[in-house]
């Protein structure tokens, strides 16, 4: 199911913020390991994100950018199946 143009707009805001704080935070040594690593992979998940209209879709960049999020996360809620995926973004709205 697709998200409507208004709502998928301001998801794509809020994904890209809270994940490129995980990047930052999180990807060293793992994702990217200097400053110029950091800028593509910062480009490169704001091009990823911005092709996201539904909760699959986001669902698989989640998957793609795991070891981003911490082990509460992933086993906790499993934010990689497509509910907590879900649960993830309705807490990035509040």
């Amino acid at each position: 199911m697709k998200i409507n143009k208004a709502n998928i707009t301001h998801i794509h805001e809020l994904l890209i913020t809270d994940m490129q704080m995980r990047l930052r935070e999180n990807g060293k040594g793992t994702v990217y390991m200097n400053d110029t690593e950091l800028e593509y992979q910062l480009e490169s998940l704001v091009s990823t994100v911005e092709h996201t209209n539904t909760i699959s879709d986001i669902n698989d960049v989640v998957i793609e950018y795991g070891e981003l999020f911490d082990e509460s996360m992933t086993v906790d809620t499993n934010i990689f199946t497509l509910e907590g995926t879900m649960n993830y973004v309705f807490k990035l709205l509040r």
